[in-house]
């Protein structure tokens, strides 16, 4: 091991030694000692309202900054009362900003060990909380849906369009006969197809055409499932089950969206195969 290994043994020890001695209890390698902590998992973000949701971005977008913060300059920050970071804590298993302020400089020790590029360092976040059985359980709903669906419709706007189409050939392809829509403005009205679970793709969850043509699937009784970058979406909260990814959203080129959607292929996939 280099120093930056031997560093990140240390520091994690205390996690994985249930009896309480250094040294047993140690994975084979580094990489399964890394896949074993996260500061933030899945099942936690899930619980997230909007003020956590902000809370949690704001730390991820400069986690070295906000461990040289006192919890009042961070709720200033913020625009929150100190209260608020405590409750935060105290969502993510923490015992105060002091254990708090720990389990970030951990964080940031093991990122040294094998610092990834910056684009690359959300994805490493997502598969690490969606490798644990919370991610299996929020996937369970979905799943009993999508089997015993008679038709299964993708939909989505612009770039969620394209992963609509490719959503329904993925799902064809795995045996599960599926139809994508790119065009929001589809005669919805004249559909009587029963039994229908539709698949909606938005990052903001507010894009007006597609939340119209799901209120209409809504209203000839279909079941939605949405796939979005936040929970506290519109699209979101119109969702019978709604999948939430959470990343920061990326603006280019004069407001066209560059947030990575490799989050929501994985789920199309995951669906997929579980199903």
């Amino acid at each position: 091991w280099n120093k930056y290994e031997y560093r990140a043994w240390r520091l994690l020890c205390p996690y994985f030694n249930a009896q309480g001695r250094v040294g047993e209890n140690l994975p084979c390698s580094i990489p399964m000692l890394l896949r074993k902590y996260n500061m933030f998992s899945y099942e936690e973000i899930q619980k997230y309202n909007e003020t956590d949701i902000r809370i949690y971005q704001y730390i991820v977008s400069d986690i070295k900054k906000i461990q040289y913060m006192t919890i009042r300059e961070l709720a200033k920050e913020l625009q929150v009362s100190t209260s608020t970071i405590l409750r935060f804590c105290t969502k993510n298993n923490l015992d105060g900003y002091s254990e708090f302020k720990e389990a970030l400089k951990k964080e940031i020790a093991l990122r040294e060990v094998c610092p990834p590029m910056e684009d690359l360092q959300e994805l490493s976040d997502f598969f690490a909380r969606a490798n644990s059985s919370a991610f299996e359980e929020k996937l369970l709903f979905a799943i009993d849906v999508l089997r015993k669906a008679d038709l299964i419709i993708f939909i989505g706007i612009g770039s969620s369009g394209t992963l609509a189409k490719y959503g329904a050939r993925y799902f064809s392809n795995m045996g599960h006969f599926a139809v994508g829509l790119e065009d929001a403005f589809y005669p919805i009205d004249s559909f009587r197809w029963k039994n229908t679970v539709v698949i909606a793709f938005s990052e903001s969850g507010e894009t007006e055409r597609l939340i119209e043509a799901i209120n209409q699937f809504k209203k000839q009784k279909c079941c939605v499932l949405s796939i979005t970058n936040s929970q506290i979406s519109t699209l979101a909260k119109l969702s019978d089950w709604n999948f939430s990814y959470n990343l920061n959203t990326k603006r280019i080129n004069g407001g066209y969206n560059g947030t990575t959607q490799v989050p929501v292929i994985f789920v199309i996939e995951a669906l997929a195969k579980r199903i």
